[in-house]
């Protein structure tokens, strides 16, 4: 009964994100408070240590290695410390630049980010807009800043990527039974082929939302998912979930603590949508609220979808600034 019961929770929560991928309608709550400009102010969040030095490359293809290429430091971070962590990280760890430069050295490509993630890694509602021209987005007067890196990254925005499927949760991305038969080899894992066939500079690490009732492989995945792009000279961004389907935010603490630990990017999503009329969730609690990405739009910036795709072009830009930076 247990097994039917999560078959039909599946193809409910499947059934739910297929009918979100809408990209033009705006929200319609009227009148709003907007998230605070200082709430996604860049500030430092975790060590500052160098970090040890760099494996030997790997093929994109091998498998996840199994032991992490480089060891964590022993500090840790207080379980709830990540509810107070900035949304957009202000700095990028020495660590981090040197897994750039590597990567840089084996041929990824400066100007491709990679998404990792469930059907809301989809271009049709993650960052797709800006790779399609200003007919699609507006910055407003606040954010014209990020109009540089909209334009750097300009050909990676709309990329469809083999590591973001409707149901993905962490185990899904290390398992070959989950890849595309139509673009990746046998036995290639969704994140050894991803990575083959994009040579991203950076990813975005958005998983956890699919893992609540799988919350004891999530920490084990997870480290192998990084230890992986850490090998390949890939730049994680983590990014915590505005969701509590586990119950008791564990999963979004395990991903801040791994950050912490690792020296990587957080983008503490979460705390962003704080703020917003239920968290920016819809009723079912797990699936975002909708709207354009029309920045200076009051009313669109009720909704979670448009703090979505800011935050992460903040994010984005605060490392890949930082990662580019010579010592």
């Amino acid at each position: 009964m247990k097994r039917i019961a999560l078959f039909i929770f599946i193809l409910v929560f499947l059934a739910a994100c297929a009918q979100q991928d809408i990209r033009s309608a705006p929200a319609q709550d009227p009148g709003a408070t907007r998230l605070p400009v200082e709430a996604v102010t860049p500030s430092p969040a975790g060590p500052s240590a160098a970090p040890d030095d760099l494996p030997a490359p790997t093929a994109a293809g091998d498998s996840a290695p199994t032991s992490t290429p480089v060891p964590a430091p022993t500090a840790t971070l207080a379980p709830d410390a990540w509810m107070s962590m900035p949304v957009v990280p202000g700095n990028v760890s020495q660590r981090m630049r040197e897994i750039y430069q590597y990567g840089q050295e084996i041929g990824n490509a400066p100007d491709v980010f990679t998404v990792i993630g469930d059907c809301g890694g989809s271009p049709g509602r993650f960052l797709g807009d800006f790779g399609m021209g200003p007919n699609y987005y507006s910055l407003g007067e606040d954010y014209t800043y990020l109009q540089e890196v909209v334009d750097y990254f300009h050909d990676a925005f709309g990329k469809q990527h083999v590591t973001v499927r409707d149901g993905y949760t962490v185990a899904s991305i290390l398992s070959p039974l989950w890849a595309d038969p139509a673009q990746c080899q046998s036995d290639e894992t969704p994140l050894a082929c991803e990575l083959r066939i994009n040579r991203p500079a950076f990813a975005f690490v958005i998983l956890g939302t699919n893992d609540f009732n799988r919350k004891e492989t999530f920490e084990p995945n997870l480290h192998k998912v990084l230890d992986y792009l850490i090998a390949q000279g890939v730049v994680p961004i983590l990014a915590t979930k505005a969701d509590n389907l586990d119950g008791d935010q564990g999963i979004n603490a395990t991903i801040a603590r791994l950050a912490y630990e690792y020296e990587i990017p957080l983008w503490n999503f979460w705390l962003a949508v704080q703020p917003l009329p239920g968290h920016g969730l819809l009723d079912d609690e797990a699936h975002l609220t909708w709207a354009g990405n029309r920045f200076d739009d009051p009313v669109r910036m009720r909704a979670a979808w448009p703090w979505r795709n800011l935050t992460a072009l903040q994010t984005l830009d605060v490392v890949w600034r930082g990662a580019t930076v010579q010592p």
